[in-house]
């Protein structure tokens, strides 16, 4: 009784610091991840369904708009977002689209304190692991964002947890075999990347020694139902997709192995190949790759590790190195680290490591934690005057400090998840473009979000192909932003550069008053280029 009243204490103590952390740090979308969700979410709380009226990326580009959604990103996130909204009959209040995530933020918490009791802990560290999973750390801020960063953090590490259980367990490997099946499904809902999860509970599953009065046969079975349990999972998701696009699953974001440049999310068409990666020889892959790794470890020791608990994460797994409970969490953090880094560095380094490694995070609090006793239990064994019993209680209390303070301090500075004011360009064009115009722009998204109108982004082309591109999807205008003295648009891609003062004849610029970091041109679909 006392455990699970203490269990039910540390959940409403959580759920209340990741209600406020959301209240003061996420008030509202900042980027483009968060708009494009959002965006999504009510328009199926609308009942208009999984539906894109503009398109920010011409990765497995559709051939007119609107067209169906989520051809990059997983829909999990913008269900979570809508069932919010439907909840609290608030679908214009990001608040409502909240809820689930703030309930999933405090959620990773409660998952990190059952694992830290389930290895060997005590509640003291049940609380400081449970308590910093819900600071955040580089997290903070994002715990409260319409992205995937919460969602993933809670159902990552539970299906890491429930793999766990299932190599471990005697009595309901089942159970918990079907469980992770499940739970894998669901995180390939939430990332792409999380399709990993399958291969770890299968792997878990197929390594773990069979019972010997069965035999063996088990472990085909057990995987079997890891298997049919993501499957069922997935398969009202793979219906929508045969149906929308005719594939099970869009392929084209496995072009962004080939990347030479972020930019390249961008191109049209998106033609990323061997070929062209390798055109230089080995220079870019030695470029790319070398990003990717460096991006690796910053993000495992600041991100992961709050930055101080990194070398007693190392620690506290490597001393329980045998235990079943991680054995799934050990191929999963190997794995996701060389494909973010090695495979997609590109998208790893501006943001998918970072969206990854949330799943993981729970993981390695409770390790750093315990790993910070073991260090402790080390050094009093040749110091007799260390007493642990005062030594380790003064030393949580330090890390749930620089936990706090990191957190907040990181959150304040980040500065991206307040709610958006309308910028001065998106108020000018507005007061100058019909409501039914489609404008090629910098972050599409936002501009839905905020004006309803919709468009395409600038592409990582001539201004002659972004011309062709203008006249496919029905766009009539283009803007140029953050556009510096010597004539430069710093939101814009390199390959669309173009002389602003001196622009295309297609181009007709149209003034902007008081504005002189934005540029607004209109497409002549007229002239004599288009025809």
């Amino acid at each position: 009784m006392g455990r699970h009243c203490g269990v039910v204490i540390f959940g409403i103590v959580a759920l209340l610091m990741a209600w406020a952390m959301a209240g003061l740090f996420a008030n509202g979308p900042g980027y483009t991840d968060s708009f494009y969700h959002l965006n999504a979410a009510k328009s199926l709380h609308a009942g208009d369904g999984f539906a894109d009226h503009y398109l920010w990326t011409y990765v497995d580009a559709p051939e007119s708009l609107p067209a169906p959604s989520h051809r990059y990103w997983m829909p999990l996130t913008s269900v979570l977002a809508a069932i919010g909204m439907a909840l609290l009959a608030a679908p214009d209040s990001f608040g409502a689209a909240q809820l689930l995530f703030v309930l999933a933020a405090g959620g990773a918490g409660v998952v990190a304190y059952f694992l830290a009791l389930m290895l060997g802990g005590e509640r003291r560290q049940a609380w400081v692991a449970g308590l910093l999973t819900v600071m955040g750390g580089f997290f903070a801020p994002r715990w409260g964002a319409i992205d995937t960063f919460a969602p993933y953090a809670l159902i990552g590490s539970l299906c890491l947890l429930l793999i766990g259980m299932s190599a471990k367990s005697k009595g309901n490997r089942f159970l918990y075999a079907a469980l992770s099946g499940l739970f894998a499904g669901l995180c390939h809902l939430t990332r792409p990347d999380g399709v990993l999860m399958l291969f770890t509970a299968l792997l878990v599953s197929f390594c773990r020694p069979a019972m010997p009065s069965r035999m063996g046969w088990n472990r085909g079975v057990c995987m079997a139902v890891i298997l049919m349990c993501y499957l069922l999972t997935m398969f009202p998701w793979f219906l929508r997709n045969l149906n929308a696009t005719g594939a099970v699953l869009p392929e084209g974001g496995l072009r962004a192995i080939w990347f030479r440049e972020y930019d390249d999310l961008f191109n049209y068409p998106n033609d990323a190949s061997p070929r062209s990666f390798f055109a230089d020889g080995l220079e870019t892959l030695a470029r790319t790759r070398a990003i990717g790794i460096a991006n690796g470890i910053g993000t495992f020791v600041a991100v992961e590790g709050m930055i101080a608990l990194a070398p007693f994460m190392l620690i506290g797994l490597w001393r329980r190195r045998r235990d079943p409970l991680l054995g799934g969490f050990w191929f999963c953090a190997i794995a996701i680290h060389l494909l973010m880094c090695l495979v997609f560095p590109l998208p790893g380094y501006r943001g998918g490591l970072f969206h990854a490694v949330s799943a993981l995070f729970p993981f390695w609090m409770v390790l750093g934690v315990l790993g910070l006793d073991d260090v402790i239990n080390c050094i009093a064994k040749r110091r007799e005057s260390w007493n642990r019993g005062y030594t380790k209680p003064l030393y949580s209390m330090t890390v749930l400090i620089v936990g706090a303070s990191l957190s907040l301090l990181i959150a304040d500075r980040a500065g991206i998840d307040q709610e958006p004011s309308l910028p001065a360009a998106y108020a000018a064009i507005h007061s100058v473009l019909p409501d039914a115009a489609r404008v090629m722009i910098n972050d599409p998204a936002r501009l839905y979000y905020q004006l309803g109108m919709t468009g395409v982004s600038l592409p990582n082309e001539s201004i002659d192909l972004a011309f062709e591109i203008a006249a496919k999807y029905d766009v009539g205008y283009i803007l140029m932003e953050n556009v510096t003295d010597d004539g430069f648009a710093r939101a814009a891609p390199r390959k669309l550069q173009f002389d602003l003062d001196d622009p295309p004849g297609f181009l007709r610029q149209i003034p902007l008053e008081n504005l002189p970091d934005a540029r607004l041109y209109e497409f002549l679909h007229d002239s004599p280029k288009a025809s």
